[in-house]
């Protein structure tokens, strides 16, 4: 993986400065330390920092065509490149090199912009055509690697982080309009940004800069589906999906340098080591993060996992001691409000893998792929509550939340898990995202910004962008929201973020495109056979897996915030990293959610961390 920055300006008489995107450039060392490299001729700079994994001699970028009409600043990794090769020098293209980036300049030679459908990988790469006068920016479709741009003073600005843009000398002016689905979402959705002049390029999307004109367009999507003739064969769907993902492992194996695996002990990623280890005639590295609170902690169970398939296994912990400096860093990296506070263990384990490999697997993407999250075994109970008849079902919440004031801790978060279940059972679907997704009440949300004007609500927020789907069942719904907002947005915002501040490559087998589009046409009861999170993996790969991974409770790179901020001595913490607030939200709620956490009422553990990410951008 690596950083690419640059800028176009619209006057094609104003000559671009080296000393411009030189600067921007440097900001994104962190992404690609091993090599860096510029094109500035006539109105265009292109800027690029590399992180080398395949081809490590003659991959170094800008890379360019035969006679340097083409220059191309990349990011990512093309899976699929060996094959298109192949494909390429059938046509009679020849190579000067080993890399997939030599291998996206032909494509776009043979195939023009469509050359997008047929690489199978993650990416962002901007592509100068200097016989067309053309900048191509294009985007993976899922969302794996970003692209952030602004159109400024006469220029189209482009980077793989905001910071690139800053320092360019695009404005940090703030914009509150998202400030209400932030704190629903821990994140600001695409294509909007903290700032009024920067946007996101949207995942499956590309861009189009000529003639001082700059237009987007989509080329991928989730595919259409016929709810009513959903893929029900067992066996078929067992026997491709097992195919789809060993190759999707396998072609994510290819590398100059040496590699490994995070592994949490969860599901997901125990079944991409084993197929690893199935795969790799080498003893394959695993890297696992574990917490002092065992509540929190499945370093255990990924032992087991490293045990079972003999991978070369670290163990590193996240302790509350360095909280301090984690804010300021995190802050830095993801250069707007980002709430999801596994970001805090995702950047330890990529520190601690670092030191040993240049990049690794993950079990990124199963939860959207097999549909696995609990909130599809709530849509399912939801179905069931509906048929409790109304003044029994009105009276339940209230009979819980009046025995759960009774409790404290893990007894009373459970409960109040159930209230919600219970309570949202007939709400529409919009309102029904927001109080799932919420990691507080919502009505808190709502106390906290209810004197702002011109916000967009989350409600409005997410049937607007409902509007983009066909799917009627709440659970083919729930897997567009997953797929279209939550990859994007968050996790794997998370993941680019934090890997890349510790130039660690990550790829992730579950995100295959063509693993995801064959899932999407998989009917419900497949996926998730009575009460059963992600039955396809447990009855295919989840066969090579010890039997106490297949029967543990979800947790993932969690981190115990909650109990954390219970104790006297974060109370300053919490306070002195709140106080940009105190002008913008309802402090009196504020407070109740930060007592409410202390007193073990409520799990508010990550909301706090949501407003303290949000406090440390308000300027």
């Amino acid at each position: 993986m690596c950083g690419l920055t640059g800028y176009i300006n619209f006057d094609s008489n104003k000559p671009a400065d080296y000393s411009v995107v030189k600067r921007m450039t440097d900001t994104l060392i962190h992404r690609g330390p091993d090599a860096e490299g510029f094109y500035v001729k006539n109105n265009v700079a292109l800027g690029h920092r590399r992180l080398s994994i395949i081809d490590l001699n003659t991959g170094d970028q800008p890379m360019y065509n035969d006679d340097e009409t083409i220059a191309i600043v990349f990011n990512g990794e093309i899976y699929n490149y060996i094959e298109l090769r192949d494909e390429l020098k059938k046509i009679g293209y020849s190579f000067r090199t080993s890399s997939d980036t030599e291998v996206i300049i032909k494509s776009y030679q043979q195939w023009g912009v469509n050359c997008q459908t047929k690489f199978n990988g993650c990416w962002a790469f901007a592509l100068w055509d200097e016989k067309k006068q053309q900048l191509f920016l294009s985007r993976d479709r899922i969302g794996e690697k970003p692209l952030h741009y602004a159109v400024y003073n006469n220029a189209y600005v482009f980077g793989s982080e905001m910071k690139s843009l800053f320092a360019y000398g695009i404005p940090r002016e703030t914009t509150l309009e998202m400030l209400e689905v932030y704190l629903v979402m821990t994140n600001i959705p695409e294509p909007h940004t903290f700032y009024k002049n920067i946007k996101k390029l949207q995942a499956g999307h590309y861009i189009v800069v000529k003639n001082g004109s700059v237009e987007e367009s989509k080329y991928w999507d989730l595919p259409e589906i016929d709810e009513n003739n959903m893929l029900a064969n067992k066996k078929q769907i067992y026997d491709n999906f097992s195919y789809l993902i060993e190759d999707s492992v396998k072609i994510r194996m290819r590398s100059d340098v040496p590699f490994g695996a995070f592994l949490s002990g969860g599901l997901d990623s125990s079944s991409i080591v084993g197929l690893m280890s199935q795969i790799s005639p080498y003893q394959v590295n695993t890297f696992t993060i574990g917490f002092n609170e065992k509540v929190f902690d499945e370093s255990l169970l990924a032992e087991d996992i490293a045990q079972k398939f003999g991978t070369k296994h670290r163990r590193g912990t996240v302790t509350k001691d360095d909280f301090t400096s984690t804010i300021e860093r995190i802050a830095f990296h993801y250069d707007e409000p980002f709430g999801d506070s596994s970001a805090i263990p995702v950047d330890y384990v990529s520190k601690f893998a670092s030191e040993e490999v240049k990049m690794v697997l993950t079990g990124d993407g199963g939860d959207e792929v097999l549909s696995g999250y609990t909130s599809f075994q709530g849509i399912k109970l939801g179905n069931i509550i509906k048929v409790v008849p109304e003044p029994i079902r009105n009276l339940l919440p209230i009979l819980n939340d009046w025995i759960a004031n009774y409790f404290r801790g893990n007894l009373r978060y459970l409960m109040n898990k159930a209230s919600s279940v219970v309570r949202t059972a007939n709400l529409d679907f919009p309102r029904k995202i927001a109080e799932k997704t919420a990691f507080t009440d919502y009505s808190s949300i709502k106390g906290l910004t209810k004197d702002m004007k011109g916000i967009v609500t989350m409600e409005d927020y997410i049937e607007d962008f409902m509007k983009k789907t066909t799917y009627k069942h709440d659970f083919y719904k729930m897997m567009y929201v997953n797929f279209k907002s939550d990859l994007p947005n968050d996790s794997l915002v998370k993941v680019d973020r934090m890997s890349m501040a510790n130039s660690l490559e990550t790829r992730i087998p579950f995100l295959d495109y063509r693993l995801i589009e064959f899932m999407a046409h998989v009917d419900k009861d497949v996926k998730m056979q009575g009460w059963e999170r992600k039955s396809i993996l447990r009855n295919t790969i989840g066969k090579i897996l010890p039997p106490n991974i297949l029967s543990a409770s979800k947790k993932g790179f969690g981190i115990p915030l909650r109990e954390w901020f219970k104790e006297d001595s974060f109370e300053n913490t919490i306070n002195n990293n709140l106080s940009n607030l105190k002008g913008i939200l309802n402090s009196t709620v504020t407070n109740r959610l930060i007592q409410e956490n202390r007193l073990g009422q409520r799990d508010n553990g990550n909301f706090i961390w949501t407003l303290m990410m949000l406090n440390k951008m308000v300027r």
